[in-house]
């Protein structure tokens, strides 16, 4: 039987970022017919596959930001999967200003990851294990609490179980917002360009000018600040996980990275919701920002670690 090369032509490609051996692009319809892009790449093994990583960005990031991550999870052994959210990296934006961060409520992320892996089911080897950060982890939380996708572990980093008080502050002007049919403007205005010594995300300055040759070289993949949109969705799924039986269903093994240096999501709801998960090992990762899986290699070292201890509780 001849061999099909893997299409990746609906990759960015720059140098010292490859993707994941044998990866390609997949499209599938989402919420509204809107086209929605997927990474998928075959366990290095694929006779005996481990299982399949589900790789659940967060905001603003998208699919090529991922592939060292990708590449780790199939040297344990895994098919892996990476999604571009609805309204980011490659696939649809939301509104005709695609620099703004918008989305119109969870449910549209949930029903794309949904979507995604029923769409790829018959490549995707079992027992599925999650891999989420910071939006990817209110995105995965709320589809394992609501059975929208079932897996048999999840590991997330600092994930986006609550807001900075910052926002908080901002409920009623949120709906107001909304209210007033404004949900598509910012909710910060665009400032100056980031630079290292101004990010707020991560100590590795390599790591983080591999996003920025990323954006410079297919300069569709930038995202800016938020919307009131996104702001009133994020708002109420974060609210969801505050009532009582929430995640009365998640009995799946957990595994919880807390950023030390974390300024953007508020850490004292990991210790709440990791409180309630009957089986969860959580660290914090001390010195690291936000972006912990971006990070030195040190304290990436410490995430995997504790991965690896999670795929053991889970027998994978």
């Amino acid at each position: 039987m001849d061999t099909i090369a893997p299409d990746t032509s609906g990759f960015v490609l720059v140098p010292g970022n490859p993707p994941p051996k044998g990866a390609e692009t997949v499209w599938f319809k989402g919420a509204g017919g809107r086209d929605l892009r997927a990474c998928i790449a075959p366990a290095l093994a694929p006779d005996h596959p481990r299982g399949t990583a589900i790789v659940c960005p967060g905001r603003t990031e998208f699919i090529e930001k991922y592939f060292e991550v990708g590449r780790e999870l199939q040297a344990m052994g895994f098919a892996v999967v990476i999604l571009d959210w609805p309204g980011q990296g490659l696939s649809a934006r939301l509104l005709d200003d695609t620099k703004k961060g918008h989305i119109d409520r969870f449910e549209t992320f949930m029903g794309a990851l949904a979507k995604g892996l029923e769409a790829l089911d018959d490549r995707l080897p079992r027992p599925y294990v999650s891999v989420a950060h910071s939006m990817g982890g209110a995105i995965a939380l709320a589809a394992l609490a609501d059975g929208i996708v079932k897996v048999d572990a999840a590991a997330f980093s600092a994930p986006m179980w609550g807001l900075k008080s910052k926002f908080l502050g901002m409920r009623y002007l949120v709906w107001a917002m909304r209210a007033t049919g404004r949900s598509g403007d910012y909710a910060v205005q665009p400032g100056p360009p980031e630079t290292f010594e101004t990010n707020i995300v991560t100590h590795d300055k390599k790591r983080w000018q591999m996003q920025r040759a990323l954006v410079d070289a297919r300069p569709e993949l930038d995202l800016g600040p938020v919307t009131w949109g996104w702001l009133g969705a994020s708002l109420n799924i974060l609210d969801t996980f505050t009532k009582a039986k929430a995640l009365k269903g998640v009995t799946i093994p957990v595994f919880v990275a807390t950023a030390g240096e974390e300024k953007l999501v508020d850490n004292a709801s990991h210790d709440t919701i990791c409180a309630r998960l009957p089986d969860c090992e959580h660290v914090t990762v001390e010195g690291a920002m936000h972006e912990i899986l971006m990070e030195t290699d040190d304290k990436r070292a410490e995430f995997w670690e504790g991965f690896q201890r999670l795929l053991k509780r889970a027998g994978i």
